[in-house]
């Protein structure tokens, strides 16, 4: 009886502690956010050419701000970058088993200002891709990384 309420009560408290880190670290963890060296515009059209050399591709670019406008809503700037490489998308389009992951593609990075200050930030599709399967766990690590190397020429 004493080895079972043991058991129980370790049980408990691992799933309680389970449940706070998911609802207190997790989130903080979803996404990787760091200072610009740039001023806004800047920065934008630094991780432009960026993406163009290291041979990813944009399919479009989200003026936020444009958009809120249009209505009637007044924020501050953000851009938000739809960044695709091909060969990223083909292994994983290709497959009707990964092919769930697409609600993820193409990659996003949200460019915003905050206190004055230019932020990037983007989905940590490295953090994810470790619950996902063997090929989209690669697929969307390189991925990851790659994104990293586009914003390390603006990142503080």
């Amino acid at each position: 009886m004493k080895g079972l309420a043991m058991f129980l009560t370790g049980l408990i408290t691992g799933i309680l502690l389970s449940v706070i880190i998911i609802v207190l670290v997790l989130p903080k963890q979803m996404f990787v956010v760091n200072e610009s060296k740039y001023g806004f515009e800047e920065t934008v059209a630094k991780i432009e050419q960026s993406v163009k050399d290291n041979d990813w591709s944009m399919p479009h670019l989200y003026d936020l701000q444009a958009t809120m406008k249009k209505h009637g809503f007044d924020v501050k700037p953000v851009k938000v970058f739809s960044l695709c490489k091909p060969d990223h998308a083909y292994k994983i389009l290709s497959s009707d088993e990964e092919r769930v992951v697409s609600a993820l593609m193409p990659c996003r990075v949200a460019v915003y200002e905050r206190n004055g200050k230019t932020y990037v930030s983007m989905l940590n599709s490295g953090l994810f891709s470790k619950l996902m399967g063997n090929k989209v766990k690669t697929v969307m690590g390189a991925a990851s990384e790659e994104n990293k190397q586009i914003l390390a020429p603006v990142i503080k």
